[in-house]
């Protein structure tokens, strides 16, 4: 039986959950807002977590047998009948099960779009010898936070935006106070984001360094940073890297990321 629930359920601060949070972290945020559609099995081994227009993310508890797993897939079917799910997202074996009956059921097609792993860092590992220091982004870095974003968005999701796109993107992540530059000589040379804290851990996104200023520690510098401010506030940091980019999962693990399992991104049309 499926159920509704909200962001302070005890489901997701149960054991079976727990064991898979870092990889599932981003069900936290999805639950807190209004526009999401978040419901459970009365047995708290499934979740089911979507803000409405985006892919929906699928937990099943790895304790689960095939025959009820199957049988809570059917009612979630049912659930989502005359609904728009633009895609799925999960463990490759949970989304991949589940895409393949979504998409029979609704004749749409499956198209693996990304692979990202989760990591966590407990213990960080800061770079030697990196010039430079952290600094808030404020409001005087609003075009060359735009830029980095517009940067971002193409190295990460290969979609050419022009800077000027960005500014409200820019303005609204520098006002939450959360997004940091690292700079060198007083100019911003590297960009990361505390996108989110959970209960017990904090996401870290929008890593990037501009092309001409790689290779020289910067993000290695400000992704550690803020992991040593994350961790002071007795939260873990995490984050999900695109498989893509061996050299950002190479950056991530020096650092003292460790990996906590695959999420494969699915999409429907």
């Amino acid at each position: 039986m499926l159920q509704k629930f909200g962001v302070n359920d005890q489901v997701l601060h149960q054991n079976m959950f727990m064991a898979d949070e870092v990889q599932y972290n981003l069900i936290h945020r999805i639950c807190e807002s209004e526009r999401s559609t978040c419901l459970k099995a009365s047995n708290e081994t499934m979740i089911f977590a979507q803000t409405e227009g985006h892919n929906a993310w699928l937990w099943i508890s790895k304790e689960l047998a095939a025959e009820p797993k199957n049988k809570l897939l059917q009612e979630l079917l049912e659930f989502l009948k005359g609904n728009e799910l633009p895609g799925i997202s999960g463990a490759q074996a949970t989304v991949g099960h589940f895409s393949e009956v979504f998409s029979e059921a609704n004749e749409v097609q499956c198209v693996p779009y990304m692979m990202m792993e989760s990591y966590v860092c407990s213990e960080v590992r800061k770079p030697v010898h990196v010039e430079g220091t952290l600094h808030l982004a404020t409001r005087q870095h609003l075009e060359t936070v735009a830029d980095f974003l517009a940067g971002f968005s193409e190295g990460a999701y290969g979609v050419k935006v022009e800077p000027s796109s960005q500014l409200s993107a820019a303005e609204s992540a520098i006002e939450t106070g959360n997004l940091y530059l690292w700079l060198v000589d007083g100019y911003p040379v590297s960009m990361a984001n505390i996108a989110h804290r959970s209960p017990r851990h904090a996401r870290i996104n929008a890593v990037y360094t501009p092309s001409a200023f790689r290779k020289k520690g910067y993000a290695s510098a400000v992704v550690a940073e803020l992991c040593s401010i994350l961790i002071s506030e007795g939260l873990d940091p995490m984050l999900y890297a695109d498989l893509k980019n061996p050299d950002a999962n190479k950056v991530y693990q020096n650092i003292g990321f460790v990996k906590s399992g695959q999420v494969a991104d699915i999409k429907f049309n």
